[in-house]
């Protein structure tokens, strides 16, 4: 099959995420923390779940307990879907009704970012608040406003990618405006010869522990620790990421 003869469907989105961001299950890492979390705890909400990478893994690992992902994109929950034994649910975060049901509730892949405005981060961090138990535990990753990710975000920085059926496509993103701590910009899939297939737009909020925190304890959380990178090194001004253990209270 030449690259011209190649097609792709809305359904490949969610497989070519995949490809592009494997799940890392290093024990060493947040990603592999989390993970580890998910196979031994009762009850678990990943929110903003995408193709629910993190939960197939944690029941293919022995998790027997209750596991629910919860997201607002058809065609990633359709690619989740795969497993049966898993709860999805189509919603955003704000929308969820979960009463006091969860041990662990988590946001990974720096989904944290997609609450642009402050109203729907305050909606938001409201209803995972009332999803957990009484003392239960909110971990998430967002990246950090100094570390100015975005500037690598270009067409030279793109990638070549394989489908499992031999299906080959480029990805790349390029940044379309920044105002302040928001970054819009678009990612597009091409074919091999880089002719567009798929262009998708989308905002992002960057934070610093400064303009962070405060969200989280007007909303009823005791932030118990902050890193700042994947390994749990030291969260500092240069750091590349916010990775946040809060506690409901």
């Amino acid at each position: 099959m030449t690259g011209d003869e190649q097609v792709f469907t809305d359904e490949d989105s969610a497989v070519m995420y995949d490809i592009e961001n494997p799940w890392d299950t290093d024990g060493s890492t947040y990603e592999g923390y989390v993970l580890t979390c998910a196979t031994v705890l009762d009850a678990v909400l990943d929110v903003g779940c995408g193709t629910g990478s993190m939960l197939h893994l944690a029941r293919e690992r022995g998790a027997a307990g209750r596991l629910v992902g919860v997201d607002p994109d058809e065609a990633m929950l359709a690619r989740a879907r795969r497993r049966t034994d898993i709860e999805w649910v189509k919603a955003t975060a704000a929308r969820m009704a979960y009463e006091a049901e969860f041990d662990l509730v988590t946001m990974n892949s720096n989904a944290f970012q997609c609450f642009v405005t402050d109203e729907d981060l305050r909606a938001s961090l409201a209803a995972i608040h009332r999803a957990l138990k009484p003392g239960r535990v909110f971990m998430f990753g967002t990246r950090h406003l100094q570390a100015r990710a975005w500037e690598a975000w270009n067409p030279g920085n793109g990638g070549t990618f394989t489908t499992p059926d031999g299906r080959r496509f480029r990805s790349w993103f390029r940044v379309e405006e920044v105002a302040g701590p928001l970054v819009t910009f678009t990612e597009t899939t091409a074919l091999p010869d880089g002719t567009p297939v798929r262009t998708a737009a989308a905002t992002l909020r960057f934070h610093t522990p400064e303009t962070l925190n405060p969200f989280l304890v007007e909303a009823g959380f005791r932030i118990e620790s902050q890193y700042g990178d994947q390994r749990f090194g030291v969260l500092t001004p240069a750091s590349r990421d916010i990775i946040t253990v809060a506690r409901a209270q």
